[in-house]
């Protein structure tokens, strides 16, 4: 029978509750015939062939020959991989659709666009916001994809290096420099002196190529910039500045593309990274 736990493990694949239902029911009975199916798990006789064709679709499940048919659930490491290529080949599918419309669509938009930037003020281009959380995580991971040569991460224990490291391994593979500078953990709560901790030794044996130092004093923002010039010429970045009155959800991020400020931002980093860090690592038994 299915409790919460199981039906939440399922969310990822996107079913419906039908689909979830008859998927659930075949992994814990193996091979059976949908009108078995049907009574064992309430799916209405109508709905249950639709069910089971387009959980066949997916390739979630075997379909045996004979009368009756009968269906067969995969392995769930079956189910797991072909989530995941039936993912992939909907974002290449999606991909080249979009592709397929670029020239129309920057024809279309383009001179629009011009037209509309020509009113903007400088200071309204410094930057835009976005909510802490998925909005903020998603800039970053843009970042790091977009970066060419370096970036500098400034944070207090990379407490969201999971929702980003597919990007960060990116990076790293690009051969893109990496410093991050964390705070001092003696200025960190308990649990974040832990997760910093853990973050450090993971980043130490799995990233052994990325630098890192800590602050001595503590950190007005926090972020990621990448490329900073002081010509200029290039540098994004997010960051969050730091509120302790307000709650992390209430919190939002700015996004900026002013090669400027970023050039500003990365001078900050620098005099912290080469003046203000401790002389060693704090989690280092020596």
């Amino acid at each position: 029978m299915s409790t919460p736990d199981t039906e939440s493990l399922l969310d990822p694949l996107a079913l419906t509750e039908y689909e979830e239902q008859a998927l659930e029911r075949l992994i814990e009975l193996g091979r059976t015939t949908a009108p078995d199916l049907s009574e064992a798990t309430g799916i209405p006789k109508a709905r249950i062939y639709g069910v089971l064709d387009e959980l066949a679709d997916l390739g979630y499940l075997k379909v045996i020959p004979g009368r009756p048919k009968q269906y067969q659930s995969k392995s769930p490491e079956e189910i797991l991989d072909r989530a995941i290529e039936n993912r992939r080949q909907t974002y290449e599918t999606d991909r080249a659709r979009i592709e397929d419309t670029r020239e129309e669509f920057v024809a279309a938009f383009g001179p629009l666009y011009e037209q509309a930037s020509e009113d903007i003020s400088p200071t309204e281009e410094l930057f835009h916001v976005v909510d802490v959380g998925d909005p903020s995580e998603r800039e970053t991971r843009t970042l790091y994809a977009d970066a060419q040569r370096e970036i500098r991460i400034i944070t207090k224990s990379f407490e969201y290096f999971e929702a980003i490291e597919p990007a960060f391994a990116d990076a790293h593979e690009r051969d893109c420099a990496l410093r991050v500078l964390f705070l001092d953990p003696d200025l960190l709560e308990p649990e974040n002196r832990s997760v910093q901790r853990d973050m450090v030794e993971y980043l130490r044996t799995e990233y052994p190529a990325v630098e890192y130092r800590f602050s001595a004093t503590r950190l007005p923002w926090r972020g990621t910039l990448i490329d900073p010039s002081l010509d200029y010429d290039s540098g994004d970045a997010v960051l969050l500045v730091e509120e302790e009155d307000v709650p992390l959800h209430k919190r939002q991020a700015a996004v900026t593309e002013n090669h400027s400020f970023v050039a500003g931002l990365s001078r900050y980093f620098d005099l912290t990274w080469n003046h203000d860090t401790l002389d060693a690592d704090p989690h280092s038994d020596s």
